[in-house]
């Protein structure tokens, strides 16, 4: 028995981004038939395998793309769909959404990643501004589309009532640059490209090894003191120039440079091993197909044969592991949103875990996030928590104190659902894991989220989003030939956080049928699952064409799309918050004198928003309200 199955989806015509969306929900058990899929070039060919029996009007979700006037063209626009099957939740997907003046606008991979901003972003800051900028390997806009339209669409079919969702491509990738894009909306100010101090490399870079390169990532005190007993403790360790932080920001060049001539005579992995070894966070960076004979993924069994172009391949399979137990049979939907009367504990921190219960909160699920106290969730020192706390609920334990640890389980009693993306073990020694908590709560739907899974041999590697991004091999396929690699923008942590919130939304549908859902998912095989085509081919094909213009960094992309010619000159964070056509779809909300960006889908059911809760705001009334411990 898997999460979905019984679930049913019709993915209807052509369109790279509907079918990565189909074989999301099929990786997790879904029934999808595929009517009228395009199986051009072996991509395709992969992401629309296994098509099950079914029909349209059998469908509790109905995938289309395209837009406006071509899903009309076709006769899959919503009032046609919804003739053939009225009660069906419906996903429209398309480079710029169904309204807008945009909407029917040609788009292609590359321009789109210009046209959201994130063409200026990917590979981070740089040098010299005669570098173009870039859309990553592998139809990277197409799987984040479907992602995010997979996520839209379980909560959609949650909703029920015919509920139907307008998914943008450009807004789901705008959207990776969270910070960014929150900085801009509240300052009017864009992200420079041009490497300012470090550029971020003394919270995490990458070192030249005799066989390649590795990511080391020393970013916090007692990090950077194990990092250089692991280096041998080197004399210029000890300079002041290099103590703090701050230090290290400032002298980042020479710092680099001493670092690199240490490493340059030892191999990849025996960097990261050594590091690993001293709890600093440090992989080599691999190409894709290295990983094909990982004994972590093969532990795992994340690798299946799938028949593309004639030949068995060996591609990813789900990116969750899910294990189902009995439970009650519960009930989801029928409130004002998706998700109302549901109640989350958040454990989680950083990006990728706040990220998934921002959408949570968003589709009406009371969010309560726990920050041990002090200085909170490390999202509070930028503007990140401004806009992933948005709708939740904010309350501080000590989880370090006995009796703290038996609050939190009495509140884990009165919950749905729990998300947690601390190390591999922590929770269990805490006494907060999984199977401890069945026996307080045997609905409660566990949620966790780490580098490389809960087992396996690589289980306990200390890991951050941007390092397992260089290990998978995104960076290294991501940059222009001749360029060492770049750690780049945070790609994957966002990403998951919408993987996250979609496996838990299907979660929420499993209990329906009284099976409760203990989600293991591993950030490696999320990002692993978004390069089929690398995988595939063994490398980075790119079309189109970027050209410099007059000013200062200004590019345009050109390349022709469906008998089209599609063009989009480089946005930049600014711009997008000025934009006619996001203001028009309601992108943007306002908050205090600027505005914060919204969802990277219109749905017919709204959505929940409130400002971000300070530092354990409501601890008292939640612990009073929920547990009845008063203050």
């Amino acid at each position: 028995m898997t999460v979905l199955d019984g679930f049913r989806v019709a993915q209807v015509g052509p369109g790279r981004a509907a079918a990565v969306c189909g074989r999301l929900f099929a990786d997790v058990g879904a029934s999808v038939v595929r009517i009228d899929p395009d199986r051009s070039i072996p991509l395709d060919e992969y992401l629309n395998h296994g098509t099950q029996s079914g029909t349209l009007e059998t469908a509790d979700l109905i995938v289309c793309e395209g837009s406006p006037a071509t899903l009309h063209r076709a006769g899959r626009d919503v009032e046609t769909l919804r003739q053939r099957n009225p009660t069906a939740a419906i996903v429209l997907i398309s480079p710029f959404g169904q309204t807008g003046p945009r909407a029917e606008e040609p788009a292609t991979d590359l321009t789109l990643f210009f046209a959201s901003g994130i063409a200026r972003m990917l590979t981070g800051q740089i040098d010299e501004l005669n570098e173009p900028p870039m859309a990553p390997a592998g139809q990277q806009s197409a799987f984040l589309g479907g992602i995010a339209a997979a996520c839209a669409g379980m909560h959609a079919a949650l909703q029920g009532n015919g509920a139907v969702v307008d998914v943008s491509i450009q807004e789901a990738l705008a959207t990776l640059a969270m910070t960014e894009l929150t900085r801009a909306g509240q300052t009017g100010k864009s992200w420079s490209r041009k490497r300012v101090g470090d550029g971020n490399g003394a919270t995490v870079c990458i070192l030249p090894a005799r066989d390649g390169y590795a990511a080391i990532s020393p970013r916090e005190d007692r990090q950077w003191a194990a990092w250089l007993e692991a280096m041998g403790s080197p004399a210029w360790g000890a300079e002041p120039r290099f103590a703090t932080k701050k230090d290290r920001v400032a002298n980042w060049d020479a710092l680099h440079a001493l670092m690199s001539a240490w490493s340059r005579d030892k191999t990849k992995a025996w960097i990261a091993e050594t590091a690993q070894a001293a709890h600093v966070p440090s992989f080599p960076l691999c190409e894709p197909a290295e990983h094909l004979d990982s004994p972590q993924l093969r532990h795992r069994g994340f690798f299946r044969a799938v028949p593309v172009a004639g030949k068995a391949e060996r591609m990813p399979g789900s990116p969750f592991g899910v294990r189902l137990a009995p439970g009650a049979c519960v009930e989801a939907g029928g409130g004002k949103l998706p998700l109302s009367g549901i109640r989350v504990l958040d454990f989680s921190w950083v990006i990728a875990g706040p990220t998934a219960t921002r959408y949570l909160a968003a589709m009406g699920a009371e969010v309560i996030k726990v920050e041990a106290p002090g200085r909170g969730d490390p999202g509070r020192a930028s503007e990140l928590h401004t806009v992933l706390g948005q709708a939740k609920k904010a309350i501080v334990l000590d989880l370090k104190q006995p009796e703290v640890i038996a609050i939190a389980k009495a509140l884990v009693a009165t919950c749905d659902v729990l998300v947690e993306n601390f190390a591999t073990g922590v929770m269990d020694r805490l006494g907060l894991g999984a199977e401890a908590l069945r026996e307080i709560n045997p609905d409660l739907i566990y949620v966790s989220a780490s580098g490389s899974g809960r087992t396996g041999p690589d289980a306990h590697a200390v890991a951050y989003g941007t390092l397992l991004q260089c290990f998978t091999g995104f960076a290294g396929l991501n940059r222009h030939p001749g360029v060492p690699p770049r750690v780049g923008m945070a790609w994957l942590d966002p990403m998951c956080g919408l993987m996250l919130a979609f496996i838990t939304a299907a979660s929420v549908w499993r209990r329906r049928s009284g099976e409760v859902a203990r989600v293991d998912f591993s950030m490696i095989e999320a990002m692993l699952w978004t390069m089929a085509e690398p995988l595939l081919s063994g490398a980075a094909e790119r079309s189109g064409t970027v050209t410099q213009c007059e000013g200062n960094d200004e590019w345009l992309a050109t390349e022709p799309a469906a008998g089209a010619l599609a063009r989009a000159t480089l946005a930049r964070s600014a711009e997008l918050v000025a934009c006619p056509h996001l203001q028009a779809r309601g992108f943007w909300d306002e908050y205090g004198t600027g505005a914060l960006p919204g969802l990277p889908w219109v749905a017919s059911f709204g959505r929940a928003t409130g400002p971000a809760p300070g530092l354990g705001a409501d601890t008292e009334a939640v612990l009073r309200d929920a547990l009845g411990a008063g203050s």
